[in-house]
């Protein structure tokens, strides 16, 4: 083995285990605080972190940066939480698969009311927020494995934009809310849409196939990469906006359900199912 070759193998190794122990995941609260529903998560803000099940099914659990954790709120009527986001400062939207709801919640004032209903959804999974008045919910039938995707607005509730896709779950809006990517968890697909001026999608393509594991929920860098839940993997996934693997994050948990991002992105925050906890990756 000529010099050379001796030196690129040694850089490439020392660049490899930088890049993993500055990458290796460790746990922002004890195990098993949440269920093994723990879905959702989201940051508001100041930099806190929700996610659904805190202790019980039907909660919504809030951690802090420092991972002090604590029941935030008790959804009513038997309702249970998915997908959370945030659409301005102080409004959080969690999708209600019980009650085929979006709810709408007051951070300040933890007054809950119904964004939207569709009774003939499966169940509002994951949602992303194109702008506060204007969202998407993934909507998966898990017996059939197939399932729709939505546009939900206060105005015209649930209008339904594409039906008999497989089983919808991760949903994102790139941060130029130009485009809607849009997975389905046993087909092993991401697809990517044209966001119109309307909110209505167009251009349907196959953003990238994987030939193993599950994928769950998905969020958007500032930069535009998406991160992609590799459930039953026990990874995350990091694909450029053009659908290139650039990196794939390792766990301990094997069951990541969605991620969310610190305010400042340094961070990210996995829920994780079989451990019903969140892990957190250093970024920077």
């Amino acid at each position: 083995m000529n010099y050379r070759k001796q030196l690129y193998l040694f850089l490439f190794s020392v660049i490899s285990i930088s890049c993993s122990q500055k990458q290796e995941s460790y746990d922002l609260i004890k195990e098993n605080l949440f269920t093994g529903g723990i879905e959702g998560p989201a940051t508001d803000y100041l930099g806190n972190i929700y996610a659904v099940n805190f202790e019980k099914e039907g909660t919504i659990g809030k951690v802090t940066a420092s991972g002090e954790s604590s029941i935030f709120l008790e959804l009513p009527n038997g309702s249970i939480g998915n997908g959370i986001r945030f659409g301005d400062k102080n409004q959080m939207f969690v999708a209600d698969y019980t009650n085929h709801n979006v709810l709408e919640v007051n951070l300040e004032t933890k007054e809950i009311q119904v964004f939207a209903n569709q009774p003939l959804a499966n169940q509002p999974n994951d949602i992303a927020v194109l702008s506060n008045t204007t969202l998407y919910a993934s909507d998966p039938n898990w017996k059939e494995s197939t399932g729709n995707l939505w546009k939900v607005t206060k105005e015209n509730g649930f209008e339904l934009l594409e039906k008999n896709m497989g089983t919808t779950n991760g949903v994102e809006v790139s941060p130029d809310g130009k485009k809607l990517y849009v997975n389905e968890s046993v087909q092993r697909k991401v697809w990517v849409y044209d966001i119109k001026e309307n909110g209505d999608v167009a251009n349907k393509k196959e953003l990238i196939s994987f030939k193993d594991f599950g994928l769950d929920g998905m969020r958007c860098d500032k930069d535009g990469n998406l991160y992609v839940c590799r459930y039953d993997k026990g990874t995350v996934v990091v694909l450029s906006p053009e659908g290139e693997v650039v990196n794939e994050i390792h766990l301990t948990g094997k069951k990541p359900t969605n991620i969310t991002f610190s305010q400042d992105y340094s961070k990210c925050y996995i829920t994780v199912a079989d451990r019903g906890c969140i892990e957190v990756i250093d970024l920077i």
